[in-house]
């Protein structure tokens, strides 16, 4: 990488502005510190300047300049990404697409929206909604995330059991690549012609190439929605109710968790309607046809019962259901009332696990001096643990690390996976040889390689800097027998 001096950086600077406009860079110190890091504070890293461009052919004018000058890029979203992604982890230039945030298109025909990367996700249903349409990816952060984000990540969110991630909601993608030319990715038809390339480049975290337009599907809303709470003594009855709802051939919209801890700081925060005495709470949402709805309802009701569930409730209208929701989606923030801060983690494990890991998670996160906050998409095992801390205390971010690194390694051996929609970036390089051969890694960097020869494109995420397998730092970690044999048939 170029290291600039002084003048040559207010050259490019005054360069940089006649792509987009004078207020338009910034490149001073204090300025930089607002993008040095993402949702994930724990990592953090300086640009040398922000860029806004306001239309592909700037960001490709900008790409061009970046490797004319041997400077790295980075895309950006709103930031509320939670690996690390987004950050110029060896300076350069982060091309920030918050300015690309038009609706260009609303084909209500055929189902589809043309949307710039920097539209906030929650935006396009709103501006649907008065049809009767809406865009179904929805991650917690949707009131801030972007659509260009969700693509970086192949973002989730709860109803994912249901509809899907972000890559079933994308039809074709408009992406600047890592040289400057401007290609499509996919189009308007849900079958394209050739490789799937727009699969493949959903959920590349933007080493691939940095997308500048997108092609996404709207549905229809349902017409009949119930939201039932269940609500339970002992977390380990909340997580065999889960399991029990799917063996009965049901599949809700939505199955989310939260645990005792949870509970608290949400209802000290919003006040919506969780007991607080509770060990755990299950939101189960189903959506679809008003015929038959009720009776649905009543069965998982009865999956929640015979499971030990000690009160079983249905929203009673729209506020009641909005409110429980609130609770679940504004989690993250609730537990700023009870820790400076937290670090979410990420993994994935089979829905039958989930008794076992969920008691593993406490006593890794305790032994390591800490507190964990859970709440999760129990519906397909994609859980949010969350680890309190406060960074002012000495040795209390390397705990947290620590215990992060475990818990990955422990979704692993369980069968499951290091991330279901934050992505890599990063935070879990390292953590990759836990479920992927030194095999595999090298194909997906060829595969990389192929789209991004120079590497200039989101350096330094995704891929290990240690190769040996099974390695994640400086983490001493004894597996269980049940954990050491699951590693074991990895490999």
């Amino acid at each position: 990488m170029a290291t600039l001096t002084d003048s040559r950086k207010r050259e490019l600077r005054r360069e940089l502005e006649t792509v987009v406009s004078p207020g338009a860079v910034l490149s001073d110190p204090d300025e930089l510190l607002v993008y040095e890091s993402d949702g994930l504070t724990l990592f953090r890293a300086l640009a040398d300047f922000v860029v806004f461009p306001t239309s592909a052919e700037q960001v490709a004018a900008i790409v061009k300049l970046a490797n004319r000058e041997s400077l790295p890029f980075v895309a950006r979203g709103a930031g509320t990404g939670l690996s690390g992604g987004c950050l110029p982890a060896e300076g350069g230039i982060v091309i920030s697409l918050m300015r690309m945030n038009r609706i260009l298109e609303i084909d209500y025909d055929n189902l589809l929206a043309v949307v710039e990367p920097g539209l906030v996700n929650l935006h396009l249903s709103w501006a649907v909604g008065p049809r009767g349409y809406y865009y179904a990816p929805d991650p917690s952060s949707q009131q801030a995330c972007t659509i260009g984000g969700n693509i970086a990540n192949n973002s989730g969110g709860p109803h994912t059991l249901k509809y899907g991630v972000t890559v079933n909601h994308i039809l074709g993608l408009e992406v600047v690549m890592p040289d400057g030319e401007i290609v499509w990715l996919g189009g308007k038809t849900r079958e394209s012609q050739g490789y799937d390339l727009t699969g493949v480049f959903v959920g590349s975290e933007g080493t691939f190439g940095i997308a500048t337009k997108a092609i996404v599907r709207i549905l229809r809303k349902p017409q009949a929605v119930k939201t039932v709470l269940a609500v339970f003594e002992r977390i380990e009855q909340a997580s065999g109710a889960v399991s029990a709802i799917i063996a009965r051939g049901l599949v809700p919209a939505a199955v989310e968790m939260i645990d005792h801890l949870t509970i608290q700081a949400v209802e000290d925060a919003f006040g919506c309607g969780y007991p607080r005495d509770a060990a755990a709470a299950l939101l189960v949402e189903l959506d679809g046809l008003t015929v038959g709805m009720e009776a649905q309802a009543e069965r998982i009701s009865e999956a929640c019962r015979d499971n030990g569930a000690r009160e079983v409730r249905t929203a009673r209208d729209e506020a009641e259901r909005q409110l429980l929701w609130k609770g679940r989606k504004s989690a993250f923030g609730a537990y700023g009332r009870i820790s400076p801060a937290y670090m979410v983690m990420d993994g994935v494990i089979p829905r039958t696990k989930l008794p076992y890991v969920l008691g593993r998670v406490n006593e890794i996160v305790a032994t390591h001096g800490l507190r964990v906050g859970n709440v999760f998409h129990a519906g397909d095992g994609n859980l949010h643990p969350n680890i309190l801390y406060d960074p002012r205390t000495p040795g209390e971010e390397a705990r947290v690390v620590a215990a992060g690194a475990e818990i990955m390694k422990l979704c692993a051996a369980v069968g499951g996976s290091i991330s279901g929609e934050h992505g890599i970036g990063l935070e879990k390089t390292d953590f990759m040889p836990f479920i992927f051969s030194a095999t595999d890694l090298t194909f997906m960097q060829r595969l990389k390689s192929a789209f991004n020869p120079t590497g200039r494109c989101n350096p330094g995420k995704v891929f290990p800097t240690r190769k040996s397998c099974g390695e994640a730092g400086p983490v001493a970690y004894r597996p269980h027998p049940i954990e050491e044999k699951g590693l074991a048939q990895r490999f």
